[in-house]
């Protein structure tokens, strides 16, 4: 039996998602991109599974994106270029309906699709022997599992049109002061900063934290009125919660709260 190419570990509330293909860069073929949509369902619909980290295996690359073998059978195809970018779109897009919190810890080279799935995280922590960027430009292509779309939502047009079009590669710090990564670590505290950032989350309400993601999601895209109108409709969603009676009352009583996420 082959060894998967995606692995998954929950511990303490929080899955490990590894992308196991060291010798490859981590690279996606479909097989990987099927795996990690499988690993997602599974933390999704796992209670115990409060959020989730996903890095790469070996200390060299966390994803360099799509397995150029992988690709050029894709691209061959008729409209195979395109439906390999919708491939990767759906598959990242699991990370917006994911309902908890996701981290990726950036542990080396992150290009292309790699810094993608970055992107798809909810927060990007790198360590400071991270580099990553767009390299499609020097190909004759373009990122296309949602790098421009998410990019732009991040840091802004100008800045997003620099990293695309110049294919250069950029570190830690470069891409925490382009707003990027949320922050950059030594290697070694790549790990303990990702679960101290989640840990920090996951003490609060459950229902809470899944409609907090929805509507910050959501406002990316909306105009101000409906996303005022969805921001409304989950708060009073969240108000109704038994989360929510229970958070209330243990501030009336002076005392931690005990969330059940029902």
């Amino acid at each position: 039996m082959c060894e998967p190419t995606v692995l998954c570990e929950v511990k303490e509330g929080i899955g490990y998602v590894t992308l196991n293909r060291p010798e490859a860069m981590n690279s996606f073929t479909k097989r990987t991109v099927d795996e990690l949509v499988a690993v997602l369902g599974r933390c999704k619909e796992d209670d115990q599974c409060r959020a989730v980290i996903v890095t790469g295996a070996g200390d060299k690359s966390f994803s360099a994106g799509s397995d150029l073998t992988t690709f050029l059978e894709e691209a061959a195809k008729p409209l195979g270029g395109r439906e390999w970018s919708r491939y990767g779109q759906v598959a990242f897009n699991h990370f917006d309906r994911l309902g908890k919190p996701s981290v990726a810890a950036i542990n080396g080279l992150a290009m292309g699709g790699g810094l993608e799935l970055a992107l798809a995280c909810t927060f990007r922590i790198a360590s400071q022997k991270a580099k990553m960027g767009f390299t499609e430009i020097a190909l004759g292509f373009l990122p296309g599992w949602g790098g421009h779309s998410r990019l732009t939502k991040l840091i802004g047009k100008a800045k997003a049109a620099e990293l695309v079009l110049t294919g250069d590669l950029i570190g830690g710090e470069q891409a925490l002061a382009m707003g990027l990564v949320n922050r950059v670590v030594p290697p070694e505290e790549l790990v303990p900063a990702s679960v101290a950032l989640l840990a920090r989350i996951m003490r609060h309400s459950p229902i809470a934290v899944k409609v907090v993601l929805e509507a910050l999601h959501n406002a990316q895209y909306q105009s101000l009125e409906d996303s005022l109108i969805l921001e409304s409709n989950l708060g009073g969603l969240a108000c109704a919660s038994e989360d929510a009676k229970e958070g209330l009352k243990a501030f009336q009583e002076k005392r931690k709260p005990i969330f059940k996420g029902r």
